[in-house]
C-alpha cells in the first residue's frame, strides 16, 4: 500500500476517533485522544518517510490531531477546556519521558531479546519529548489564544458569535502550525541533519499541517453539531 494512502486513511481514523470519543465521552474523550497522541507522536516522529514527492517524519497527523481537539474543546467546551487539554498532555509527556529512560537502566536478563530495539527506539525520544514538550507548550497555548482572538473579532465584526467557525479554525491552526513546525524542527533536528535536509522537513511537515489543517474544519462543524444536540437534550429533559 503506497504512503500516501495510508497517510490519508490515517487522518480520516485519527479524526474520526476524536469526533467518536467526543460524542461518547465529552471533553474527557478528547482529552484521552490529546494524551496519547501527543506520547505516540514523539515516538513515531522519529521515523521518516517519502510521500507526495517529499522527505517527511510520521507523527505530523497525530500532531495535527491535538489542534483539531483544542479547537473542538475552545468551540465547544471553552478556553479553559482547551488549556486544559495543553496542560494534560505537557504532563503525562513528563511522565512517559521519565517512564520510559528508566527502561534502559535495567539490566536485561541473558534470554531478552528486546532490550536492543527498545534501546534503538527510545535512546533518541528525550531530545524529542524535550522538543516537543517546549513547542507543544508554545504552539498550543498559542492556537487556543489565537482562536479566540479571531472569535472576537468576527462576533465583534459581524455580530454572530457563532458565524465564521472556519476563519477562527483555519485561522489560528495554519498560523500556530507555522510556529510549531518551525520551532519543531529546529530543536528536534538541529545537528542531525544538514540544512537542506531540515529546510525540506520543514517545508514537508508544514505542507502536511496545510491538508490536515483545512480537511479538520469539517470535524469540528460535526463536533459543534454534537455539543447541539447534547445541549438540547438536556433542555428538552430538564
Amino acid at each position: 500500500m503506497p504512503n500516501e494512502l495510508i497517510l490519508i486513511c490515517s487522518v480520516v481514523f485519527i479524526y474520526g476517533a476524536a469526533l467518536l470519543g467526543y460524542k461518547f465521552f465529552g471533553k474527557i474523550g478528547l482529552y484521552c485522544i490529546s494524551v496519547i497522541a501527543t506520547i505516540l507522536a514523539n515516538i513515531e516522529v522519529t521515523i521518516m518517510i517519502n510521500a507526495f514527492g517529499m522527505e517527511q517524519t510520521l507523527g505530523n497527523v497525530l500532531f495535527a490531531v491535538t489542534f483539531l481537539i483544542t479547537d473542538i474543546l475552545s468551540e465547544c467546551e471553552g478556553k479553559k477546556a482547551a488549556q486544559t487539554a495543553v496542560y494534560a498532555g505537557i504532563f503525562c509527556s513528563i511522565f512517559f519521558l521519565v517512564l520510559s529512560q528508566s527502561w534502559m537502566l535495567y539490566t536485561p536478563s541473558a534470554t531478552d531479546t528486546i532490550m536492543p530495539s527498545i534501546k534503538a527506539v527510545f535512546s533518541n525520544t528525550p531530545r524529542m519529548i524535550l522538543a516537543s514538550l517546549v513547542v507543544y507548550a508554545v504552539s498550543q497555548m498559542f492556537d487556543v489564544w489565537l482562536y479566540h482572538k479571531w472569535w472576537n473579532f468576527t462576533e465583534k465584526r459581524f455580530g454572530s458569535k457563532r458565524r465564521f467557525l472556519w476563519l477562527r479554525n483555519n485561522g489560528s491552526t495554519l498560523i500556530s502550525q507555522i510556529l510549531n513546525t518551525a520551532l519543531f524542527t529546529a530543536f528536534a533536528f538541529w545537528g542531525t541533519y544538514d540544512i537542506p535536509t531540515l529546510i525540506s522537513i520543514f517545508i514537508s511537515s508544514y505542507v502536511i499541517y496545510i491538508f490536515t489543517s483545512l480537511l479538520d474544519t469539517p470535524f469540528v462543524y460535526i463536533a459543534r453539531k454534537i455539543h447541539d444536540k447534547k445541549i438540547n437534550a438536556k433542555a428538552e429533559k430538564a
